[in-house]
Formats: structure tokens, C-alpha cells, sequence
């Protein structure tokens, strides 16, 4: 029989462990430390869950071997007690540099408190009823608890306060050339921003970077500039919205205030462009995109498309429109080569049209993963650190995912069913699927900038970086994998993968239904500082992003993760 004053938590849904009564459920008990310390060799302190498992009968009771065999009832956030908030906040890992679902964030340590607390069925203080901590918004720790002075912020503050600076300039009257070509700098402004989130311009970006800067001689500190740099282009973007908004209503004013020399139709035109620039920022704006993620990708695409053709009317129509006669000239072709307003949207129009021209329809093998997951399998292979879009319809929605691969014949996705499509993969596994076949690079490809850099995913954070396990890189990688369930959520295949990694000696791999929830923070530091990792990247939700991050920063070593726009 159980000891009255033996306190059953369960850290996971389905798995239970005994622990002493303590104010804070996932504390380690100096004295447990001190009791364990010679039954946990420092060499055994992080063991694969499969090595685990040969003594797991010795360690659990056996009501917690049953329990442990259980499959996760949601595949990401397995712990988070709102399946509804959980379904929400996923789509922001799914969506920018996606692909970052997370798991739990705990200690490394609790694996020595649980072994010692399930071997033993006393305790010396009264049972407790654990106080749960109040789970903070998903939506004020990706605008608030990441910081005021990020540098996508201060990017964002750049870009608008250098616009703003010429605005005043032109305004006062010394500025002339922006006076008289307001339009020009709207337009300017949005060139900027579509570049900044042109996949194509930005792989081919980032491959340089890597070429260029990705040798030992480069001193690291310039490394982490460019990467923190790259990471951070949405502050452009966001800036340069906001500007080219700026722009343009000092451009109408203008025109409205010297109205005889221009046409009703180049006013109505101009309006429309505004209203649809506006239109397209507040759908972008956090609390919006947060919460309404397909009206946000649906309005930013379709008013965006039209925002474009309508400067290509705006253009027609400027160059054209003859004031003295009041009427619109024949000979076009000569005056818009010559102008730089049609240059700069001619390269808007190539950037965003050249990923469209990439779309294809493509057969895939779709299986699922305990109802939980799909694995998604492609043709060809995929270089390291890449991620890729896939979707059921191209002008509704795309989805965005790290991309598994050897580089040879094959990739594969691991898609949890979280949303109404991912779900729909496990239901109604599809034949086909919309690709676009220009993949892009977000924070993970820059992995290879630098010599040794340790990777912390928890979740299925890990598909971006297992390509890199699978493939030869020119980082000395390592890699923490937290998670629960690994064969039940991730399916075997997976899990073969970092099984068969011949450098066993540079993986952690922690199973949450084995070994309990770990300080994913502190073992993240512990590691970093045992493998002399350059860099720690992680893939997390925003809280355990984080909590790493901060971790990592507070005790010296450079991490990077994904950032809100990222």
C-alpha cells in the first residue's frame, strides 16, 4: 500500500510519478541531490531514452509503466492543460520560420529527484497541494517578455525613423528631390519590404552568407551580428509598410493641393492603393495576426495583389496624363523605361511573382503518426536547414515546416494535427499536395556559419534539424531533443534517424514520458558549455524559446531562436 504522505503528480497527460511534497512541483531537493549523488554517474547524467527504458521496471512502478505507453493526446505543448489555446498559438510556429512546435520546459536535474522520489515510498514533511503558476498569454510573451529593444525592433524603429526623417526633410522644403517624387519613395519603401520576404531573395541571401562568412577566420562575433541581422529582416518589413503608408499621404496631399495639374483617376487610383496599404497593416498587426491568422495571410495577399496592379496603373496613368492638355499621351513605352518609379515595381512584380511560378502539384505519401502526427514524404532530396510550404488549396492558405532529408532522393515533413488541415492529413491522408518547389531558409541554415553549434528543439522542433544528423555540415553539430511519447508521437522512422547517428556522444535526447519534465534552460547551458558550442539555436514555443534564450545569454553563450515575425 501507498504511503499516505507520498504525493502522485502527473508532469505529462497519462504519465504519473511520485515526487515529495514541495511548494514548487518540478523543485530539486538539495538533500535528493546529495542522496543520489553516487547512484547517477555524472558520465550517465543525460541518457537516451532507449538505453533508459532496459531499467525503467527497476526505477517506475508499475502502474507508471502502464501509464507510459500511452500516446499524447495533443502533439504539441503536451503539457499545456488548454486544448483550445494550444490549437491557437500553434499556428505561429506553423507559420513564419514555422515549423517550431514546442513540448515542455523543465529540469534537467528532476531526473535524479524523480529516480530518487519514485524509489522511495516515505516523506519526512505533510502532503501539499501543489499551487499550479498561472500560464502567461502566448501573445505577451511573443510582443512583451521577448524584450522592448529587440533587434527587430530597433530594426523596425530604423527603418521608420530614417523615412520619417526624409518626410520632415521634404516637407520643410529641403528635400527637394523627395518632394517632388513622394511616390517614388512609397514605392521605394515597398520594393524594400517585398524583398525582405521574397524567399527566392533571401535564399539566395543566406546561401551567400554562408559562402562568404562561414569559415573559422571570421571572427564569431561578426558571425552572430549577420545572423541576429538576418533573423530580425521582419523589422524591415514592418517599418517599411509603415513608411511607404507615410509616403503616400504625403504624396496625396501634394497632389490634392496642386489638383489642376492632375487627373481625377490618378487621385481615385492613388486612394484606393492607400486604403489597401492600410488595409494590409492592420490585418499584420500582432493582435490581429495572433488571432485571426488565415484573415491576416488572406488580406495580406489578396490586397497586396491588388495593391500592385494598382501601381502599375498608378504608373500608366502619372506618366501619360499631359496637364496642359488634360489628356492621357500615346507614346508610353519610351517614358516608362526611362522612369525609375517603373523599374522599382517591375522588381516588386518579379519578387513576388517568381515563388507563384514555383508552385506544383506533387503526389506524396501521407502516414500517421498515432493519430497525433502525419509524416509527409516528398521526391528528391533537400540541403540542411531549409523548410518548405505545402498546401491543399495555393490561393487559400500554405503552411510552412522543417524539412527532413539525406540530400539524395527524398524529404520528408512532420506535420502535427493540430489545425483543420493538419488534422485533415490524418483523417484524410491526400495523394497530392501544392509545393512550392523554391524551399527557404530561415535561422536554422545558418547553422553553418559557424563551428560548433549545439541545437535544442523540443517537439517537433527537431525535423529542421535532423538534416543536419543526416547530412554533412560544416558545423560540428550537437543536439537536445526533449519530448514525450518519441515512438508513439514521432513514429519510428524518426527516432531511427537519431539512433543511427554514429556521434552518439553529441545527442541528448530526453523523453518526457520516461524521465520526467526537465529544466530544458539549464540543461541547454550545461551542455553548451560541456560540447564549446559557439552558438545554441532552439526551436520552442515562445515561452521555452525564451526562457533558453535568456538562459543561455545571462550565462555568457550566444543563442538565437525564433522571434515574432521572424
Amino acid at each position: 500500500m501507498e504511503n499516505a504522505s507520498t504525493v502522485r503528480f502527473s508532469s505529462c497527460r497519462g504519465v504519473a510519478f511520485e515526487i515529495k511534497p514541495h511548494a514548487n512541483p518540478f523543485a530539486v531537493d538539495p538533500t535528493d541531490q546529495n542522496r543520489n549523488a553516487n547512484a547517477i554517474p555524472e558520465s550517465r547524467r543525460f541518457r537516451l531514452p532507449w538505453d533508459f527504458m532496459r531499467n525503467a521496471s527497476k526505477v517506475f512502478p508499475s502502474s507508471m509503466q502502464h501509464s507510459m505507453s500511452r500516446a499524447s493526446s495533443h502533439f504539441c505543448d503536451l503539457d499545456s492543460d488548454n486544448e483550445e489555446e494550444e490549437e491557437r498559438d500553434s499556428l505561429y510556429y506553423l507559420e513564419e520560420g514555422g515549423i517550431k512546435e514546442g513540448d515542455e520546459q523543465h529540469s534537467e536535474n528532476d531526473e535524479k529527484a524523480i529516480l530518487a522520489s519514485s524509489a522511495s515510498k516515505h516523506s519526512e514533511k505533510p502532503q501539499q497541494t501543489p499551487i499550479p503558476k498561472k500560464r502567461a498569454s502566448r501573445l505577451s510573451i511573443i510582443l512583451l517578455d521577448q524584450g522592448l529593444f529587440t533587434v527587430y525592433k530597433r530594426l523596425f524603429v530604423v527603418s521608420l525613423l530614417l523615412n520619417i526623417l526624409a518626410l520632415v526633410l521634404a516637407a520643410t522644403g529641403h528635400f527637394t528631390y523627395a518632394r517632388n517624387r513622394a511616390s517614388l519613395f512609397s514605392i521605394a519603401n515597398i520594393l524594400a519590404l517585398t524583398l525582405c520576404r521574397s524567399e527566392a531573395f533571401l535564399r539566395l541571401v543566406f546561401y551567400l552568407t554562408v559562402n562568404l562568412l562561414g569559415h573559422s577566420f571570421v571572427p564569431v562575433r561578426i558571425k552572430l551580428a549577420v545572423t541576429s541581422l538576418l533573423q530580425s529582416l521582419g523589422g524591415i518589413h514592418s517599418g517599411c509598410g509603415v513608411s511607404s503608408i507615410a509616403w503616400l499621404v504625403y504624396a496625396l496631399v501634394l497632389t490634392l493641393k496642386d489638383r489642376d495639374n492632375t487627373s481625377t483617376a490618378i487621385i481615385a487610383v492613388a486612394s484606393a492603393i492607400l486604403s489597401l496599404l492600410c488595409l494590409t497593416s492592420l490585418a499584420a498587426f500582432p493582435l490581429v495576426r495572433h488571432l485571426h491568422h488565415n484573415v491576416f495571410e488572406r488580406v495580406h495577399r489578396f490586397a497586396g495583389w491588388s495593391a500592385l496592379g494598382l501601381v502599375w496603373a498608378f504608373i500608366v496613368l502619372t506618366i501619360s496624363y499631359d496637364p496642359i492638355s488634360r489628356s492621357y499621351s500615346d507614346d508610353l513605352g519610351s517614358k516608362l523605361i526611362k522612369t525609375q518609379e517603373f523599374w522599382f515595381t517591375l522588381a516588386i512584380t518579379v519578387a513576388i511573382l517568381l515563388p507563384w511560378l514555383t508552385v506544383r502539384r506533387v503526389p506524396v505519401d501521407v502516414s500517421s503518426l498515432s493519430g497525433h502526427a502525419s509524416l509527409i514524404k516528398f521526391r528528391g532530396g533537400v540541403k540542411s536547414g531549409i523548410l518548405g510550404r505545402i498546401s491543399p488549396s495555393p490561393l487559400s492558405e500554405w503552411h510552412a515546416f522543417g524539412i527532413i532529408s539525406d540530400g539524395k532522393t527524398s524529404h520528408m515533413m512532420l506535420a502535427g494535427a493540430v489545425g483543420d488541415f493538419t488534422k485533415s492529413l490524418v483523417s484524410k491522408p491526400p495523394s497530392h499536395l501544392w509545393v512550392r518547389t523554391v524551399h527557404f531558409a530561415g535561422l536554422p541554415y545558418l547553422v553553418n556559419l559557424y563551428d560548433k553549434v549545439l541545437l535544442v528543439a523540443t517537439g517537433s522542433g527537431i525535423c529542421v534539424f535532423l538534416s543536419f544528423l543526416m547530412q554533412q555540415s560544416k558545423a560540428e553539430v550537437y543536439l537536445i531533443w526533449v519530448a514525450k511519447g518519441l515512438d508513439d508521437n514521432f513514429g519510428t522512422e524518426i527516432v531511427n534517424r537519431i539512433r543511427d547517428y554514429p556521434h552518439q556522444d553529441r545527442i541528448i535526447v530526453h523523453d518526457t514520458a520516461i524521465l520526467g519534465r526537465p529544466n530544458v534552460s539549464e540543461m541547454t547551458v550545461k551542455a553548451s558549455k560541456k560540447f564549446g558550442a559557439q552558438v545554441v539555436i532552439v526551436t520552442s514555443n515562445p515561452e521555452g524559446s525564451r526562457d533558453v534564450v535568456n538562459a543561455c545569454k545571462a550565462s555568457g553563450v550566444p543563442a538565437f531562436g525564433p522571434i515574432w515575425d521572424s
